[in-house]
């Protein structure tokens, strides 16, 4: 937009956990604007994670939240030209990109697995994710470590 930033629109909290971050989730993993079908998956692995996890005093919601922490980067970089050259430089995120980012990691990630259908991959993904393990933990560790590896660059801040 030209003139100043769009607003942001006002999410309603989900009908089982009546939580905004789980509506959030659910929109960014939906398809073809199908999110009673994007619930249902979610609410599967929630239920799934229920069952398989080895944590007696957290929950499938707390579990999915820590899950969803452990993937979160702090920073990333970004690609910025100076001279002729291209070079990657280390930013620090905002809060919310740290969120959505996540988010899409988690479902990239669960999409990608093995597993026979979307709630059983997702509920793998996030049990991985809740013990610092699996693919989008994979992804913000590489993340973190390329942005330290161009460190001396970061004076080239925009």
């Amino acid at each position: 937009m030209r003139k100043r930033q769009a607003k942001k629109r006002p999410l309603l909290p989900d009908p089982r956990f009546n939580d905004q971050l789980v509506t959030r989730f659910v929109n960014n993993m939906m398809w073809d604007g199908k999110k009673s079908v994007a619930f249902k998956v979610f609410y599967d692995a929630i239920d799934i994670v229920e069952e398989k996890k080895t944590d007696d005093e957290k929950t499938g919601l707390e579990l999915w939240k820590e899950a969803l922490s452990n993937v979160m980067p702090h920073v990333e970089v970004r690609s910025r030209r100076v001279g002729g050259a291209t070079f990657q430089i280390p930013m620090q995120i905002r809060a919310d990109r740290k969120i959505s980012t996540a988010m899409k990691w988690l479902i990239l990630f669960a999409r990608k697995r093995n597993e026979k259908s979307m709630p059983q991959k997702l509920a793998a993904e996030i049990l991985a994710a809740a013990k610092e393990e699996g693919a989008a933990v994979k992804k913000r560790t590489d993340t973190h470590r390329m942005a330290e590896a161009n460190k001396a660059f970061s004076h080239f801040r925009f």
